[in-house]
């Protein structure tokens, strides 16, 4: 089992890193912070990092087919233009409950959104996996507690998904003609001890890379859910991860200093930072979002 070494892309202490997302447009990495709603633009060329805030707490940012960005805000989906630095709400997500916030959010392999929204007090069974089209988001899955992390096979017949504190990374048969995600089961599950499996992605040889917060390591399993790499990094809260580069072999991982004390930052300075590690397989890319698929409610 390989250890990888790893370099700080983006010295930044987010709250709640997450989100990764490479725009092979730009060539750029958009990540977020949730719990300020700030948004990242990091340039890997030349190190400068950018941010904006941009007024709710903020689960992802994803590039649009149409330009601009789209993002999982608090209160459902906005498009976002990073150049006029505004948004704008498309589809409306559990609005009326304060409680509840968007989480991760990923595009299927057609440009079709999938998010899961979750409770600030990480209350059971109000966390919900939504599939987003014409007709609005969809409930596929319900009575989750933190809707988390989610991936497609390379011949697009699986779907990964993670409800966080059941500490493991389910499978679903995905139909991705219509969206359709079916028989739900467990296909890995984390051992106590090693961290919850949080934000995920997948390689072009079909294996899943998994952010574990809590366990201070991304960890590689292969398509038969055998653990075949770690990567241990130098803090605990590990969020999310993606690739990106010119090969899309550089794994950037986004992590958290989330309710860490002076001492904890004293043991973890680099709590929050974005890393990258340089990895000898192609990833997938980001997909973009199909706006066109997005009920526009507003």
């Amino acid at each position: 089992m390989s250890i990888r070494t790893w370099d700080v892309a983006a010295h930044v202490r987010a709250d709640i890193g997450e989100g990764p997302a490479w725009d092979d447009r730009e060539n750029v990495l958009w990540f977020v912070d949730v719990t300020p709603g700030a948004l990242y633009r990091l340039d890997p060329l030349t190190g400068e990092v950018e941010s904006r805030l941009v007024g709710a707490p903020m689960g992802s940012a994803i590039p649009s087919r149409e330009g601009g960005l789209i993002l999982a805000l608090e209160d459902g989906v906005h498009a976002y233009s990073w150049d006029d630095d505004a948004s704008r709400l498309l589809v409306p997500v559990e609005a009326h409950d304060a409680r509840i916030r968007m989480n991760d959010a990923k595009c299927d392999p057609h440009g079709r959104l999938w998010a899961g929204t979750m409770a600030y007090e990480f209350t059971p069974g109000v966390s919900t996996l939504y599939r987003f089209d014409r007709t609005g988001p969809t409930p596929v899955e319900t009575g989750c507690t933190i809707a988390n992390g989610m991936g497609w096979s390379p011949d697009t017949a699986t779907m990964y998904f993670v409800d966080s504190p059941t500490s493991r990374i389910d499978i679903f048969d995905y139909d991705v003609e219509t969206g359709a995600a079916t028989d739900r089961r467990a296909w890995v599950t984390v051992e106590d001890g090693a961290g919850s499996p949080d934000g995920l992605t997948v390689d072009s040889e079909g294996c899943i890379w998994v952010a574990l917060w809590g366990g201070g390591a991304v960890r590689r399993y292969a398509p038969d859910g055998k653990l075949i790499e770690v990567v241990d990094l130098p803090v605990r809260q590990v969020a999310s991860a993606c690739f990106g580069g010119p090969s899309l072999s550089d794994l950037y991982v986004t992590t958290a200093a989330y309710e860490m004390t002076p001492a904890d930052i004293e043991r973890e300075p680099l709590a929050g930072a974005t890393f990258v590690v340089a990895t000898d397989v192609a990833g997938s890319p980001t997909v973009t979002v199909d706006a066109g698929l997005l009920s526009t409610a507003t």
